[in-house]
């Protein structure tokens, strides 16, 4: 990439580029392709119909219209119609349909809203884990300085025999451990890359992305799960599409028990009728007509075979089975916030603690050189005091990540904008 990635950069790259959202989108298209084709439903339908019959006997055209009325009879009879259908009474079935439908979008777009707020959730946890990483590896990195340091020192000690030759083999097992730990910290760093550039629908290793940011925070106000968790029952996108899936549900068992209700259309035609081959024909008769008719039709439901009970029971059975699954949903959301608030909380406290044990550490390493230098002494406490400050370096750019990433997740536990 050409400029530094920030995180809102990547933010972006990502909602245009990762495929999980774009197949969600269209998943939101075929709903939206739904609704249109329920809402057709009102609105009358216009056929061409068109047939043709062979009779043992002569069939007349047309009804008479009339006593004593001519016709033209055959046996061969064809006929072409426009037919118009209108319903006007379907006891509920269409207007619920769309009703469900229009809910079932509501939930595809809440469900694409919660899948882009994980997006960038996992998005920024990994940009965050890249940068303390990068201060993991500048620590071991210092580290690995210092020790080759010292082991010149111990060098220079040994060559005037101030120092035991076992104290230059300890300071280069020892080097020799911080640059191995450098290797795996590295690989880390590069795993995390890859993941990222993964995360924004890129087909790159991410090697040569130069990442723009920083872990500095100030921990926020206190945090009280009384107040928060009616506010993730009212914005969480997850809990409001279950919401709308449930309700859209209950449409589909309206839309069920509409079948026991009797229908009521509009139906008129209007066309041609003709005789192939016309056995009699009357004085003053056409061998085609033309023929039309417009009434109401009345169809209702007398038996059968309990198709329209065992549907309305499957739809039934579903909805209780969405009730449940939206009372799970209430109990994890609870759950997922209770564990935000308490991760932030202690992760707050963290970055305190471990600020303060790096200058402590930083002290103790120069007492313990001075002290090896003056050969008051030992080279174990020279070591083990650097590991304590690489292990407290580390402690902090970790504890920053785990807080900018548990503040994060509390608020894409409650619904919040993740950034």
């Amino acid at each position: 990439m050409e400029r530094p990635l920030t995180l809102d950069r990547a933010v972006e790259i990502a909602l245009a580029n990762n495929p999980e959202i774009a197949a969600i989108r269209w998943s939101v298209s075929a709903v939206e392709a739904r609704l249109s084709g329920a809402g057709a439903g009102r609105w009358p339908s216009v056929s061409a119909e068109a047939g043709y019959g062979h009779f043992l006997d002569p069939q007349r055209l047309i009804p008479t219209r009339y006593n004593g009325e001519p016709g033209v009879f055959g046996r061969d009879i064809y006929r072409g119609d426009l037919v118009l259908r209108l319903p006007l009474f379907t006891g509920g079935r269409i207007t619920n349909e769309i009703e469900a439908a229009e809910l079932l979008l509501l939930s595809e777009e809440k469900r694409l809203a919660r899948s882009r707020e994980e997006l960038v959730f996992n998005l920024a946890s990994t940009f965050y884990a890249i940068l303390s990483q990068r201060e993991v590896i500048r620590s071991v990195k210092f580290s690995v300085e210092a020790m080759e340091e010292h082991r010149k020192q111990v060098s220079d000690l040994l060559a005037v025999q101030k120092a035991a030759r076992v104290d230059l083999l300890r300071t280069e097992v020892r080097l020799a451990d911080l640059r191995q730990g450098l290797l795996r910290e590295q690989n880390i760093l590069a795993v995390q890359r890859r993941l990222l550039v993964n995360l924004m629908g890129l087909d790159t290793d991410g090697a040569g992305m130069e990442i723009e940011g920083t872990l500095l925070t100030r921990p926020g106000a206190g945090l009280s799960m009384e107040e928060l968790m009616p506010v993730a029952l009212k914005m969480r996108a997850d809990y409001l599409a279950a919401k709308a899936a449930m309700e859209a549900q209950s449409r589909r068992v309206d839309s069920a028990r509409a079948g026991y209700w009797p229908n009521i259309n509009l139906v008129g035609s209007y066309g041609i009728k003709g005789a192939l081959r016309p056995e009699d024909e009357g004085r003053n008769t056409k061998q085609t007509e033309d023929v039309g008719s417009i009434g109401l039709a009345l169809t209702v439901p007398l038996f059968d075979g309990g198709r329209i009970a065992a549907k309305v029971h499957e739809e039934a059975a579903l909805l209780a089975a969405a009730q449940e699954r939206l009372r799970k949903l209430g109990q994890q959301i609870r759950r997922e916030v209770e564990t935000a608030v308490l991760n932030a909380q202690s992760s707050a406290e963290r970055i305190g603690v471990t600020r303060q044990a790096i200058e402590q550490a930083r002290e103790g390493l120069r007492i313990e050189r001075m002290k090896y230098e003056l050969s008051s002494g030992s080279l174990t406490d020279v070591l083990d005091a650097q590991s304590a400050l690489l292990q407290s370096e580390t402690n902090y750019a970790r504890a920053l990540a785990d807080y900018q990433i548990a503040r994060a997740k509390l608020r894409l536990a409650t619904g919040e904008d993740v950034l």
